[in-house]
């Protein structure tokens, strides 16, 4: 029987320790929170987007990251074997737009309690520890040390810690620190699925302000790279909400290249439809101030940035506009443009993007190439996808094959 200690109880943590307990591993977990599964409870909104019920080719086309290095993970346990997994713990999943899993509960909660549910019910032993140390030598792993001075004996080690988005949860970057110890190259860590900062003064004038059913464009050096439909908000220094988050995750390069979105404010009207509604709003506001007239098109947050951004005096009355200033509102609110600085702090950030090289990982077996005994799951490695269930279904294909292979060979 195989000692395997998991460091970190999070989505692929408990998945690899229920997993190797399962397979007959005798199996410590040691977490540093007083709980397992913090994080699972601020994903999907609270709700636990859990996957994304999507083919294996379809799934990898939305990992922006290192794709390849994930065939083997999500072939052995992709978004179906997920769901069946919690249906069979007593989970009921259901499937909403996009694709998106989520529990029929609405509450994330009941996913971090039915993980931990599999790890206790196979005989995983958890344990309140901060791990330092790992213990390695000529080549092969043979326990951790934690800030207590305790040493935890192993045949396998697993580093399940995360990455260092919301510090909070506890993901603080601990698995980084271990992998370096041994020799592991850490790539650089971006922030992933984050909120957007802006150049523009106007954002902040709108901060609170949610757009739904606006379509969200975003532009690399003037060349369209992602264009979706949805929900968004303006924050004191840019914007967030779930488009955004979807678009930052295509936005990488701001060292040498510039950024900025466009929102469709009126998606499901054509120019032309709009131009309509436009004519027929300030007829019947025909005597009225334009400040005054917009209400029945617009929020109220936002009149007064578009009237600004569109250069008319709001006393102006509706039976003086031109043509030419009505076609160019029309196209103000077919393109409000807000351009981005820089993505948000990693600190906010859904995901990290970088981690643990994937150079020297085996991706059949998640084992480390360098150190015998050692495996990675989940966020620490160099692996990211877009935002709709990709990132928890990395976690438990990584996690799964983690604990398969340091329970079956792992004493070896």
């Amino acid at each position: 029987m195989s000692n395997i200690v998991v460091v970190g109880g999070g989505a692929s943590g408990m998945m690899a320790a229920g997993t190797a307990a399962y397979l007959g591993g005798n199996v410590t977990l040691l977490e540093k929170n007083s709980r397992t599964g913090r994080k699972i409870l601020v994903t999907g909104k609270g709700r636990c987007n859990i996957t994304n019920d999507s083919d294996k080719d379809t799934f990898l086309s939305n990992v922006p990251t290192n794709p390849r290095f994930l065939y083997s993970a999500i072939s052995n346990f992709d978004s179906q074997d997920t769901i069946s997994f919690f249906n069979d713990l007593g989970l009921k999943t259901k499937t909403e737009r996009g694709n998106r899993v989520f529990p029929v509960s609405d509450r994330a909660m009941d996913v971090a309690d039915t993980m931990y549910s599999f790890i206790t019910r196979n005989g995983v032993k958890v344990v309140e520890s901060t791990v330092t140390h790992l213990i390695a030598e000529k080549g092969k792993i043979l326990g951790v040390k934690d800030s207590l001075g305790r040493i935890f004996n192993a045949d396998c080690v697993i580093i399940a810690t995360g990455g260092i988005s919301y510090p909070a949860t506890g993901s603080t970057g601990d698995g980084y620190k271990l992998a370096k110890q041994v020799g592991h190259t850490v790539t650089e860590l971006k922030p992933s699925l984050v909120g957007l900062v802006s150049n523009d003064s106007f954002p902040k004038k709108l901060q609170g302000l949610s757009l739904r059913n606006v379509r969200l464009t975003v532009f690399e050096n003037d060349r369209e790279i992602f264009s979706d439909f949805g929900e968004m908000l303006f924050t004191h220094n840019g914007v967030s909400g779930p488009l955004v988050l979807s678009a930052s995750a295509h936005m990488r390069n701001f060292n040498d290249k510039t950024y900025k979105i466009s929102i469709d404010l009126k998606p499901a009207l054509s120019k032309e439809k709009l131009d309509l509604r436009l004519q027929k709003d300030f007829s019947n506001h025909i005597n009225n101030q334009i400040n005054n007239s917009l209400n029945e098109l617009l929020p109220k947050k936002l009149i007064p940035v578009v009237l600004d951004r569109w250069g008319i005096e709001p006393t102006k009355k509706c039976n003086s506009i031109t043509k030419e200033e009505r076609l160019s509102l029309n196209s103000l609110l077919k393109n409000f443009t807000v351009n981005i600085k820089s993505l948000g702090s990693i600190k906010e950030a859904i995901i990290t993007s970088g981690g643990i090289s994937v150079k020297e990982i085996n991706p059949k077996s998640m084992e480390s190439k360098l150190i015998k005994g050692l495996y990675f799951c989940g966020e620490v490695i160099d692996v990211d996808g877009y935002t709709g269930g990709f990132n928890l279904q990395i976690a438990f294909s990584t996690g799964r094959l983690a604990g398969y292979y340091s329970a079956i060979y792992g004493g070896e």
